[in-house]
């Protein structure tokens, strides 16, 4: 059974993002909303509709290289279906960014054709890009500005202030910091966060996160966990069990000859993370 994990986290600097967004939105045309194609509901901060004004939206599922491609169409589909413009990423790795300049113009047709009857044609369009922290939202600006505008990392957090980043085909982003929200209603959510690495690892319990995580993989996508770790899963729905036996097939001893579950539950935190296990999402438009 999965063990029940109550995750809570909300730096301040997170404050001070939520209010340089409510600010500013009255300078950009769009909104381009970076989400993690792995978990794209649990990845979309419930907050940003509100504080977004009702502007024109653009969804980035990016990772979409580590997801699970039957999934993303279908979650694509279902953003499209809301009246939002998508494109399909892999920013660490540039694919689909060139489509993103002819996305954002058929998304914004009407304003264009507005600035152009006001006289201002070749007005440049901003867009303000926003994302929870950790989902590749300095890495895909990078690439759309063609040049490291922003700092990346593979740890949450690391844009702390605005900045506009212009780029030659006639845009300007407003790139702002990662942002969460206030409190976790659905632990799910949460914990779907925690497994992609939205929120940092040091305040989790590793162990009992890397238990849920073998123990989701294992309902989902038994094949995988098998065919990597070289275990038998049966029926067993046990995180601690299955964990176990993978860190005892990889010989993880402690000197009490106990096995390090710690261990095991960081790497395959790690190997998930970085797409070892396959393509693989984590939720359903059905759900």
């Amino acid at each position: 059974m999965q063990e029940k994990m109550n995750i809570q986290w909300f730096p301040g600097h997170m404050t001070k993002a939520r209010r340089m967004i409510a600010e500013n939105i009255k300078l950009i045309d769009a909104v381009c909303e970076v989400i993690d194609a792995r978990i794209p509901r649990s990845s979309r901060n419930p907050d940003l509709d509100d504080m977004t004004d009702g502007k024109p939206r653009f969804i980035i599922l990016n990772r979409f290289d580590q997801a699970d491609p039957n999934s993303t169409k279908i979650w694509a589909a279902h953003f499209r279906k809301s009246g939002a413009a998508v494109i399909e990423t892999d920013s660490k790795n540039g694919k689909g960014i060139s489509g993103f300049n002819t996305a954002v113009r058929k998304l914004l047709t009407e304003k264009i054709e507005s600035y152009a009857a006001k006289g201002q044609v070749g007005r440049k369009l901003r867009l303000m890009v926003v994302g929870i922290p950790n989902v590749g939202k300095s890495s895909f600006i990078n690439r759309v500005a063609n040049r490291k505008a922003t700092q990346t990392s593979d740890k949450p957090g690391v844009t702390r202030g605005k900045q506009w980043i212009s780029l030659d085909n006639g845009l300007e982003l407003l790139d702002t910091p990662g942002v969460l929200w206030p409190k976790f209603e659905d632990q799910t959510v949460a914990e779907n966060l925690a497994f992609t690495g939205a929120i940092r690892d040091e305040i989790m319990d590793i162990e009992t996160l890397g238990a849920n995580l073998i123990s989701r993989l294992c309902a989902e996508y038994p094949d995988r966990i098998t065919e990597r770790y070289k275990i038998d899963i049966g029926n067993d729905s046990d995180g601690f069990e299955l964990l176990l036996r993978a860190a005892a097939k990889r010989g993880f001893l402690l000197r009490q000859g106990e096995y390090d579950l710690e261990r095991m539950a960081i790497i395959l935190l790690d190997e998930f993370r970085g797409g070892k296990l396959g393509r693989m999402t984590l939720e359903n438009v059905a759900d």
